[in-house]
């Protein structure tokens, strides 16, 4: 019952390139290849309960102004993590287009509450054996 999210509208991203940390040599000093990828979600027109749960599950990647923002570094060149970055904003917002299902709520049966009132008063008497022995 996986609901398709839809598709990230270019006019609502906005990229920025910075210098990475991590892996890359020399290559990290001269290039900026971290992408910063900052999503407008009021552009996305969502449903109030898809952008409740958004919001919830963005933590605290949500930023003022109703916007997420996603960091990638973890590759070398610019490209990969900018398909990174996309990749994960929008597994994110797959995920927010996901209704939970509803709890359904149930009672023990009678018998079933008298088999457990049962049971502790058979496991109280075990442990009122356990007691100090009186010898008179």
């Amino acid at each position: 019952m996986a609901a398709e999210a839809p598709a990230l509208p270019e006019d609502a991203l906005e990229e920025r390139f910075l210098a990475a940390t991590g892996p890359g040599g020399q290559n990290v000093n001269k290039v900026a290849t971290a992408v910063q990828l900052r999503l407008d979600v009021y552009a996305l027109r969502l449903a109030p309960d898809v952008f409740e749960r958004l919001k919830t599950l963005a933590g605290s990647r949500w930023v003022e102004g109703g916007g997420i923002l996603v960091a990638a570094r973890r590759f070398r060149t610019r490209e990969a993590n900018r398909k990174d970055a996309r990749d994960r904003l929008s597994a994110l917002l797959a995920q927010a287009h996901v209704r939970p299902e509803r709890r359904v709520k149930t009672r023990p049966s009678k018998a079933a509450k008298a088999k457990r009132v049962e049971g502790k008063t058979l496991r109280g008497a075990i442990k009122r054996g356990r007691g100090r022995v009186d010898l008179e």
